[in-house]
């Protein structure tokens, strides 16, 4: 059914919506040779639901490079989006696809496409692998999601404890704020100590009070491991070292790494610049 002038606006300029097709249950099943016989007997790659999922969607969500391959090949809109605002690389990175997303990119899909109220970034919906190559093609890391903040607040809140780490070394503003909140206050609630040292150890404010005139250490539970290292690190400064790496890394900013490497100075200090050494753990506790 062809759209009025509006409706195809609202879709993308795509100009056609149908049911779910043919094309979109090949390209989510991963039938590569359905696929390409539908494309050669005339099938439109751009079509979408009402919803505005097309075919290259569906291969993103459900992570099948080759069906997506053989779309774009075939003139499937890389940026499309559906009507909550997605793009098929935000698809490719929620499902962990690095296989997906780097084809994508290379086909020209937006890095840093425009957000909405209801999606997120690629970089918001990437795993690890995928962080890594987001942030080598030029993702923002503070791109802001209305519900979590920077992506830096939504690896904590998922517990993704890597992603945390990546994000950080790449220069992630470890005190970005959401209403007053920062990335602490979501390692604090989920209660996982290797992040909240990680997060401390690049700078995060233990002190930092949410709108609720919360700080992290109010969303642990007494006595627990979390509260006892937040408890630590406001009872114990950190180290002039400690501060001196911190200072370092907040003026090199999303630079640090590259920096740091070409620098003429020992591997041993290197390496603790470089955050590569995390000597603090929770049993210095005390």
């Amino acid at each position: 059914m062809e759209v009025t002038a509006a409706r195809r606006s609202f879709l993308c300029d795509i100009g056609f919506w149908a049911d779910r097709t043919a094309l979109h249950e090949a390209a989510s099943h991963g039938r590569t040779l359905q696929l390409k016989q539908l494309i050669e007997n005339g099938a439109s790659v751009n079509m979408v639901t009402v919803d505005n999922i097309t075919p290259l969607h569906e291969a993103c969500i459900q992570a099948h490079p080759n069906c997506a391959r053989l779309l774009l090949e075939a003139g499937a809109q890389v940026d499309v989006r559906t009507i909550h605002g997605s793009t098929p690389l935000c698809n490719a990175c929620a499902a962990g696809s690095l296989e997906c997303a780097k084809l994508l990119l290379d086909y020209g899909a937006k890095v840093n496409p425009s957000l909405t109220a209801l999606t997120a970034s690629p970089l918001h919906e990437a795993c690890i692998q995928v962080v890594r190559l987001l942030i080598a093609s030029g993702a923002k890391l503070e791109a802001f999601d209305v519900h979590f903040g920077p992506p830096l607040h939504i690896a904590c809140a998922k517990e993704h404890l890597n992603c945390v780490k990546e994000l950080l070394t790449a220069g992630a503003n470890v005190n970005s704020v959401k209403f007053h909140e920062i990335a602490l206050h979501h390692a604090a609630r989920v209660g996982m100590v290797e992040m909240i040292e990680l997060l401390v150890e690049f700078g995060a404010n233990v002190y930092a009070s949410d709108n609720l005139g919360r700080k992290p250490i109010d969303y642990t539970t007494p006595a627990s491991p979390s509260y006892t290292c937040l408890r630590f690190y406001e009872s114990n400064p950190l180290s002039l070292q400690q501060l001196c790496r911190i200072a370092v890394r907040r003026m090199l900013g999303t630079r640090a790494s590259e920096v740091l490497s070409q620098l003429n100075i020992s591997h041993r200090i290197n390496s603790y610049l470089q955050y590569c050494d995390r000597p603090i753990s929770l049993q210095t506790y005390t």
